[in-house]
């Protein structure tokens, strides 16, 4: 899961929370990308080439990949939507792009939904839990066929041994079976 923290919100926000975006901002260079764990939080942080920065907070389990896409198409976004004058006076601006964040939230809730390559992660994964049920009824099915192999010789020998039996006490009658 990911979520949206808002630096400009008045609601109580965990000051680790505030306190590691604004430092991990100032550590990450332009055009890179960082992922740090903070409690049971990651923060993702990417930095344009225009010193343009987004950051986001996910749980444990989100694709950092994925949060990194989210960032860069948030940020071309706002980057085309809002004019640098405007963002680079660092004024606020949620209130001109907040309807197209939470939209873009949904969107990514879910990785394989949101990203081709965890869609394609998740279908190798469906894929092998197939493929490994496959082949364990396969092997199941060839154990029953050895059984039934080692009836068939078994029902075998003793359809020998009757025709022996059976021949010895009918030979004394005079009557002949082969």
């Amino acid at each position: 899961m990911i979520y949206l923290l808002s630096v400009f919100s008045s609601e109580a926000q965990p000051k680790s929370l505030l306190h590691l975006p604004l430092k991990l901002t100032e550590r990450t260079s332009i055009g890179a990308r960082q992922s740090v764990k903070e409690a049971e939080y990651y923060c993702h942080v990417f930095v344009r080439g225009d010193s343009l920065t987004g950051m986001c907070f996910s749980d444990h389990e989100y694709p950092p990949r994925v949060a990194h896409t989210l960032l860069i198409r948030l940020l071309d976004d706002f980057a085309g939507q809002v004019p640098p004058i405007e963002w680079t006076a660092g004024t606020e601006l949620v209130s001109k792009f907040n309807g197209q964040l939470e939209s873009y939230l949904a969107k990514f809730q879910d990785p394989s939904k949101s990203d081709a390559t965890s869609r394609l992660q998740s279908d190798l994964d469906e894929t092998k839990i197939i493929l490994h049920n496959t082949i364990e009824a396969v092997l199941q099915r060839g154990e029953k066929l050895d059984d039934l192999v080692d009836k068939s010789e078994a029902l075998s020998l003793q359809s020998k041994a009757f025709y022996k039996t059976a021949k010895k006490t009918n030979s004394c009658c005079g009557t002949s079976w082969g």
